[in-house]
């Protein structure tokens, strides 16, 4: 028996969060914005199958699933292939997000350049952008533009697709979902969930076609709140979510990415921005570090290893003390929050002995990369030493490990690797807390210093 259709129905739904009433209404009992409900017609189908009705795909065990590797797209760009997980799959669809003005557009038209070079054709489609801005823009970035890259400045997403069936891109780049539209849905304008949630599910499409699979790359505008705008199913439509972070006052973008469904998650690359775009930083770690003279030191620089993502990066801490005049010093952490270095120059005071009540603490990184974890909180408070008694930390020593409220050193995960990372580059020493290793490491180079507490560092250090 085939579909029943039955009698239509009218709902209000609103364009702002998608919440359906039976009425129109003027403002949202959901997310309280006014004059947003929208009237639809549902049509209503009844599926009535027969008895006889079987199902005609058969039933596979799941050992008996063949697990197939999607093919990549290898870019040259290092750091974007890390984030991705290997390069682009072939049928998959991506949504970057970002600030205005990081960079994410700039971003997707170096990977468009990249990907045309290797002979595959892309199409660059914009609801934003004119193509004399998208020109603009290349001809900053490329010193040669390929001649396999389309450019469409069109918010019809029925036009769009078929410029595709037209050109036949391998690689669809739309900029941003939230400006398109797509017919057969009057009254909802751009940018609302339902034609950003519709015109995705037809990229979605195109990408997963199994006759013709396409990687697919969409733009998504971020609210007030550095989330991707619209709808969360959005981001679960999606095989990865990619998060570029910084803004028109830095140097540094950080490409981070909180779903892959092809790779590892919250892995993050490293760009500086430049006059011909976004550049890879291929060795995070010189970045993150001052080129000093072996016997050159300064006071007030601590080194120590973070871990972002699945790799280790030697970073400097800079510290600045000095007297203050005024009846609260202040406080300045560029690279932590500040509840953080107060607590840490609590610590030190009452349990180092060091008298900072009178003095302006500063705090910041080289290249100015931002702190999400506890384990440079050692590198932190040694800095502050060196630059209070104006010594000199070695340039081949380095401090892993979190410091408690007690002044003694903790334990930080992933300690091996972060080791292994400073052997590698030729450190001599490295400080962390007592019983941390697990186990003896074969290493070459740096020798390592189990301590307890806060002040059997300080006078090892500076003794």
């Amino acid at each position: 028996m085939g579909l029943v259709n039955i009698k239509n129905k009218t709902v209000f739904k609103c364009s702002n969060c998608g919440y359906e009433s039976s009425k129109w209404v003027g403002r949202c009992p959901e997310c309280d914005s006014w004059n947003t409900f929208e009237e639809r017609e549902i049509q209503n189908q009844k599926n009535a199958r027969s008895a006889s009705a079987r199902v005609t795909k058969p039933i596979v065990k799941l050992t008996h699933v063949k697990a197939g590797n999607s093919d990549r797209i290898v870019t040259g760009i290092s750091e974007f292939n890390r984030v991705m997980g290997g390069g682009i799959v072939k049928d998959s669809i991506t949504i970057i997000t970002a600030k205005p003005g990081a960079g994410k557009s700039t971003l997707l038209l170096q990977v468009a350049g990249d990907v045309a070079s290797k002979g595959l054709k892309v199409l660059y489609a914009s609801g934003e952008e004119s193509e004399s801005q998208i020109k603009s823009r290349a001809d900053r970035i490329f010193s040669k533009i390929q001649d396999n890259v389309w450019v469409y400045s069109d918010n019809s997403m029925d036009n769009v697709l078929s410029v595709v069936a037209e050109v036949d891109p391998e690689l669809l780049i739309v900029d941003s979902i939230q400006t398109f539209v797509l017919e057969g849905f009057p009254g909802s304008r751009a940018g609302s969930p339902t034609q950003t949630m519709e015109c995705a599910n037809e990229l979605l499409k195109l990408a997963k076609d199994p006759a013709r699979p396409r990687a697919v790359f969409l733009v998504g505008q971020m609210n007030k709140s550095e989330e991707i705008a619209g709808l969360r199913a959005l981001e679960h439509l999606v095989d990865a979510v990619l998060i570029l972070d910084g803004d028109n006052e830095e140097e540094l973008r950080g490409l981070s990415v909180s779903k892959n469904r092809f790779g590892s998650t919250w892995e993050r690359g490293y760009f500086s921005m430049t006059e011909n775009g976004l550049e890879s930083i291929d060795n995070p770690s010189e970045y993150f570090m001052t080129t000093r003279d072996k016997n050159e030191r300064v006071s007030g620089s601590a080194l120590t290893v973070v871990k972002d993502g699945s790799r280790p990066i030697i970073v400097e801490i800079e510290s600045l003390v000095s007297k203050t005049y005024t009846p609260f010093p202040s406080r300045i952490g560029e690279c932590v929050r500040r509840e953080q270095l107060n607590t840490l120059i609590s610590i030190l005071e009452q349990r180092g002995k060091i008298s900072l009540y009178d003095k302006d603490v500063v705090i910041k990184t080289t290249g100015g990369l931002k702190f999400k974890e506890t384990a440079v909180n050692l590198s932190i408070i040694m800095s502050i030493v060196s630059s209070v008694f104006d010594k000199e930390i070695p340039n081949d020593a380095a401090f892993i490990a979190d410091v408690g409220l007690t002044g003694e050193l903790k334990k930080v995960p992933s300690l091996e690797l972060r080791i292994r990372e400073l052997d590698r580059r030729g450190f001599r020493h490295v400080y962390v807390a007592k019983g941390a290793l697990i186990r003896a490491l074969d290493i070459k180079n740096i020798k390592i210093h189990e301590v307890k507490s806060i002040q059997e560092v300080i006078g090892m250090v500076f003794k």
